[in-house]
């Protein structure tokens, strides 16, 4: 099960027949430049590539009127005359003799790929299309967008699979009215779309693209639009300039907590890049490797998300990192951009060469030979691992280990040393580069005393920057200093306090609401703050979490640390639980946390004070929203 990569070079054949400045940026180029990418950096050769079919009349009738559908059908034989006067009757459209063709592979390409996901094919994908579809709406063309590519395939998963609860994400940075007004009383469907707006004088300029448009009847608040109505204070020139830690928090603190009460069966991504930096129209600053981190995130509401592509001008930048296997660069917010005399050309270029070092050190430094290694005090029967992952039997030599031991009492025991001994060689793996990411089992008396080193032993072989999420009864080591280098997270404490910017303690959670706010508007914004190359998840005695609380702390925390996550369980721990660990690990989606249930106020005071006092050090908790 892996990535799938969907197109069809028919697509590139509908090209612009007469001159209209305003159409001439959908070329085919928006296609065979993005493959060429994929092409150079052997992302494409990665992916299992299916090749689009054409969609059914009767598929394109899921959403489209059979009138608009037979009027496409008729262009085909149109002379260049007609198809430019009946452009003319849409808003920024043309139209060739392949169009109909064209769209038909569009859609068929998302149809192909829910069909593989929701078989088991695949883990997740992209289809690369042409044209794109969010625009178009049930008797019109509109925006480039022909057939509605991401409707259509909802509607489909609906029919053919009988899913109940889909989420469509479009992160274009025009707003996707066409998948609104399709789905606006649908309660099955919830679509969120963020897009640059201005308060209405940003194409397509409708009252209905703005945050108070939620839906109708019974789909009444199962539309969500986030417009960006103002610039990026580090860039004043830039009309708009959202940059990485904006669309960060807006998943982290608008999407994803709606994503997780609505507990979808299937997540499809309208992606269009024009969001991303490189575009002249949409004059954004998010970064490429920024959409690798949404991706990863929409992972963890519980499916895999599908990527149904529509190409804008700088697809050619943002594919890359989406599609990478593996998992996401470290990097979750922007740097200062180093400009003298505004000029939109210069950013561009400067994106276009990190894009060109980041994609060649993806080619020169591949994703490690293991991606997750365990390491167990003994041989478990009970413990289910997914294919791939190694169960690790080196040990750091013993007295090396007894070095490291020598502080505490508790690991003087032979099986504590034996097990700390299992500990540090994965460490050292994951640090070397050998291993992506680990778990191994430590005794419970030892298990404060193993964290301790672990953090010690991992500072001072090459981790810069190491963030320790502890569970339980694990208190912070007193050796440890304000330095910068480390950042101490405990959950599950009587009282929220934060001695200093660098040591958090935060009561557990009683619910489910209670638990994604702390993970969501505490935990990651956090850590996307800090920016770990190292991540320690330790559960310590009496924890307290369920299995699927586990597994998503952990899921959700490969994204800041480009995947290097390194747990720490009980020995007592259940194989259900190390289970889970090694799945999530491993890049699987985690299990669903359960029925819903609201934050306990007295959870959501620790967290307003919590934020209250760490907001002036770290810049991802200054754009939360209340919860």
């Amino acid at each position: 099960m892996g990535t799938a990569l969907v197109y069809h070079e028919d697509m590139t054949a509908t090209r612009l027949l007469w001159d209209d400045p305003e159409c001439e940026i959908e070329c085919p180029e928006r296609l065979t430049t993005a493959l060429e990418r994929l092409q150079q950096h052997g992302l494409k050769q990665r992916c299992l590539q299916l090749i689009a079919r054409e969609a059914s009349e009767a598929e394109l009738g899921l959403v489209h009127s059979p009138e608009y559908v037979a009027l496409l059908q008729g262009t085909q034989a149109l002379g260049t005359r007609e198809l430019q006067a009946l452009s003319k009757e849409y808003d920024a459209v043309y139209l060739h003799p392949s169009t109909f063709h064209c769209a038909r592979l569009a859609v068929g390409a998302a149809l192909q790929l829910v069909d593989a996901v929701l078989t088991g094919a695949v883990r997740n994908g992209l289809a690369l299309v042409r044209p794109p579809g969010h625009h178009s709406q049930r008797a019109t063309a509109n925006g480039f967008c022909v057939f509605n590519n991401v409707a259509i395939a909802a509607k489909h998963a609906q029919q053919k699979h009988g899913l109940r609860r889909i989420l469509i994400v479009d992160w274009d940075v025009h707003h996707g009215q066409g998948i609104q007004y399709i789905f606006e009383d649908d309660p099955s469907v919830l679509y969120f779309s963020w897009h640059r707006y201005e308060h209405g004088h940003f194409w397509p300029c409708l009252r209905e693209s703005d945050a108070d448009a939620v839906g109708r009847g019974r789909g009444l608040g199962f539309t969500v639009n986030l417009p960006w109505n103002q610039g990026c204070s580090d860039v004043p020139w830039l009309q708009v300039g959202m940059g990485n830690a904006d669309y960060v928090a807006a998943f982290l603190h608008v999407l994803l907590p709606l994503a997780f009460e609505f507990d979808p069966e299937l997540v499809l991504v309208s992606a269009g890049f024009d969001s991303a930096i490189g575009d002249p129209e949409g004059q954004m600053l998010a970064t490429p490797e920024c959409f690798a981190h949404l991706t990863h995130l929409l992972q963890c509401p519980g499916i895999p998300p599908v990527c149904a592509g529509s190409p804008g001008p700088s697809l050619a930048l943002g594919a890359a990192p989406v599609l990478s296997p593996g998992t996401p660069c470290p990097e979750g917010r922007p740097s200062p951009l180093p400009l003298g005399e505004p000029q939109f050309k210069a950013v561009v270029t400067q994106a276009a060469a990190a894009l060109s070092s980041l994609l060649d050190q993806l080619r020169l430094h591949p994703t490690p030979p293991v991606r997750v290694a365990v390491a167990l005090i003994a041989p478990d029967t009970g413990l289910a691992l997914p294919p791939g992952v190694l169960c690790e039997e080196g040990s750091l030599p013993q007295e090396e280990t007894q070095a490291w031991a020598r502080p505490h009492e508790a690991l003087a025991q032979d099986g504590a040393l034996t097990a700390l001994g299992k500990v540090l060689y994965l460490l050292d793996r994951i640090l070397d580069g050998q291993v992506s990411s680990g778990m191994a089992a430590t005794p419970v008396p030892a298990a404060a005393a193993t964290l301790d080193v672990a953090v010690r032993y991992g500072l001072s072989h090459g981790a810069q920057r190491l963030l320790c999420v502890a569970v339980g009864q694990l208190d912070r080591p007193p050796g440890l200093t304000d330095d910068g280098r480390n950042l101490w997270l405990n959950i599950g404490v009587e009282e929220a306090a934060a001695p200093s910017m660098f040591h958090v303690s935060v009561p557990l959670p009683v619910t489910t609401g209670g638990f994604l706010s702390c993970a969501l508007a505490l935990v990651l914004p956090l850590a996307y703050s800090f920016q770990p190359d190292l991540v320690l998840v330790a559960l310590g005695p009496a924890h307290g979490l369920r299995d699927p609380q586990a597994a998503l702390l952990a899921a959700l925390l490969r994204g800041p640390a480009g995947g290097r996550v390194f747990a720490l369980v009980d020995e007592e721990s259940t194989p259900q639980l190390a289970t889970v660990l090694a799945r999530v690990l491993n890049g699987e989606a985690p299990p669903s946390l359960g029925p819903f249930s609201m934050a306990a106020p007295e959870d959501t005071q620790a967290l307003m004070y919590l934020r209250g006092r760490l907001e002036p050090r770290w810049k991802m908790l200054q754009v939360a929203a209340p919860h």
